[in-house]
């Protein structure tokens, strides 16, 4: 949303602010009631919207559950899907529904993590049919739960983009729709522990305005790591230095790209022509026809595209088929990964 239009729209922030502040005294005060669910609960969720790394964190946190033998799934919403109400996607073994059923955050959740994973808009009616569906289910990992107070859950994880933490902006930290807030920044207090994701960028000392929100003891900073490029066709495992000065077609969907750019260009990867869509992109053959057209009149070596779009563009591989076509792969790492780990399992217990 352009900041012309977030300004027009602003008289709306005062309407946001006094349903969000009514609704969560409500449930601070239990007349809105959590439901508790019968396994533990983490939910790993944002203050702001777009573009906070939620999903490589839940990637994160799964892959650190399943290695210290915890039998969990995912139960998300499935952001713009094509359905509604619960669905089974994943039994872990298997993926039973496409990118536009599930959503394309949910369906790469459960490519990479090999973990029963799910959707529902509700929470608690979600986590029962999962608990039905899948008997082994021992946790359950919320993705971008932090505003869903319906369910209780174990262990409350915000996560926290470092470049907004530091933004001048004042506007940003507004509430929606004039600012990037979902909620006031007092409700920090909310979560367990925080993490502020700093993606390719250099750590930033916690700003002093953070101690009345939250201790810091229970602040750790994330990041990202470029581990490798893939083919989107053959999957087949690239190392970043084979793609060393190599001119090729950036193409993404993703809500902050210059994240994305930023480690091309950090590893020498130069981007010959751009193709910079909206978040979410659900692409169709007019977006594969522009990537085509782009591609050949740049001259490109090859097309280079994000983990989370390249599930999307798997589906016009016969479109692309005289095209090379590869995606980053990144890891999203936690500083002081032992501090991490027993707070989590102090709260999550067999």
């Amino acid at each position: 949303m352009s900041k012309l239009l977030r300004i027009i729209l602003s008289p709306f922030t005062l309407i946001y602010y006094l349903v969000i502040k009514t609704r969560n005294i409500l449930f601070d005060k239990n007349i809105f009631k959590s439901k508790k669910c019968s396994i533990p609960v983490i939910s790993v969720g944002s203050m702001a919207v777009g573009g906070s790394g939620k999903t490589p964190a839940t990637i994160y946190f799964a892959k650190l559950l399943k290695k210290n033998g915890y039998d969990l799934g995912i139960l998300s919403r499935g952001y713009r899907r094509t359905t509604k109400g619960y669905l089974l996607i994943s039994d872990g073994k298997k993926i039973f529904r496409s990118v536009a059923e599930s959503g394309d955050e949910i369906f790469l959740i459960s490519e990479e993590c090999k973990v029963p994973t799910a959707v529902c808009e509700k929470r608690v009616e979600g986590a029962e049919k999962f608990i039905s569906d899948i008997s082994s289910l021992k946790t359950i990992l919320l993705d971008d739960a932090f505003q869903h107070r319906w369910i209780q859950r174990d262990l409350n994880v915000l996560i926290i983009d470092q470049d907004f933490m530091f933004s001048n902006s004042k506007i940003d930290k507004c509430l929606i729709p004039l600012g990037m807030l979902r909620e006031p920044l007092s409700e920090i207090k909310r979560a367990d522990l925080i993490i502020i994701n700093r993606k390719f960028s250099e750590k930033k000392n916690i700003p002093d305005w953070f101690d009345k929100y939250r201790n810091k003891d229970k602040v750790f900073y994330g990041f990202y790591e470029a581990i490798g490029i893939s083919d989107l066709k053959d999957k087949k495992f690239f190392k970043l230095k084979d793609f060393l000065g190599q001119k090729s077609l950036v193409v993404c969907g993703i809500a902050r790209p210059q994240s994305f750019l930023k480690i091309l260009y950090d590893n020498k990867i130069t981007p010959i022509d751009k193709v910079i869509l909206e978040d979410h992109k659900n692409y169709t053959l007019s977006d594969i026809n522009l990537i085509r057209s782009k591609f050949y009149k740049s001259n490109a070596y090859s097309v280079l595209t994000t983990h989370k779009d390249a599930v999307k563009l798997t589906k016009f591989k016969k479109e692309l088929d005289d095209i090379e076509i590869y995606y980053l792969m990144m890891e999203f790492k936690i500083e002081d990964e032992k501090k991490l780990s027993k707070l989590i399992f102090e709260k999550i217990k067999f």
